[in-house]
């Protein structure tokens, strides 16, 4: 199978099914047995999965992408014994990051919930394409993407968090803030939004907020 068929949402289903760590290995850049040049797809996606992961509190070299052609056995090798101890020093899944197993399923979940969003944002905001690995890594790292990538996923990625918490019981806007490591006026000002947007509502008698 191409490397660029590899969905975001099979990455995070292997992560939301107890893998430590993702490996994704693909032909060599120039080398697509597809002509469609896939790889240059899942570079993309790597990339984009990082930023994911480390957005919700996961160590981002979980996931990880080599150019290993069908002839090299030893170079595969090595790079899986590489991988293996590597996620020994980062420990299990959500252990390792300090993540509570219930916050660790509601990241995820609320990640994986946002994805046929990302995809569209994806496509029509943020996919660029480069003919050098180097020209990927810069672009990830420039601070126009960081602007795109806050503007278009995070501040809705937080809120789908809310509206999953909000469906097992109504909140305080401060549980809420705790819950998710956020500042109570960062809390207040994503449950004025999702008000705003006829999600959730403010429950006067109880003095909470709960799904609409």
């Amino acid at each position: 199978m191409c490397t660029g068929r590899v969905d975001l949402a099979f990455i995070l289903r292997a992560y939301s099914n107890g893998a430590d760590g993702v490996f994704i290995g693909g032909c060599w850049l120039g080398e697509c047995h597809y002509v469609t040049e896939g790889n240059y797809d899942a570079l993309f996606n790597m990339h984009l999965g990082r930023k994911l992961l480390q957005e919700i509190g996961i160590e981002p070299q979980r996931l990880r992408l080599e150019w290993i052609a069908a002839s090299e056995g030893i170079r595969y090798a090595e790079v899986m014994n590489d991988f293996g101890k590597q996620l020994k020093t980062f420990g299990p899944l959500g252990k390792g990051e300090g993540l509570a197993p219930d916050i660790l399923k509601l990241k995820l979940e609320a990640l994986s919930n946002l994805i046929p969003y990302i995809k569209l944002v994806e496509r029509e905001r943020l996919r660029v394409r480069f003919d050098q690995q180097e020209k990927y890594d810069e672009y990830f790292a420039s601070r126009d993407f960081k602007r795109l990538f806050d503007e278009l996923i995070v501040d809705r990625l937080v809120r789908v968090q809310i509206q999953l918490l909000l469906a097992k019981k109504p909140l305080t806007t401060a549980e809420l803030a705790v819950t998710l490591g956020l500042s109570p006026a960062t809390a207040a000002r994503h449950l004025k939004q999702s008000t705003m947007q006829g999600l959730v509502r403010f429950d006067t008698a109880q003095q909470c907020y709960a799904l609409a």
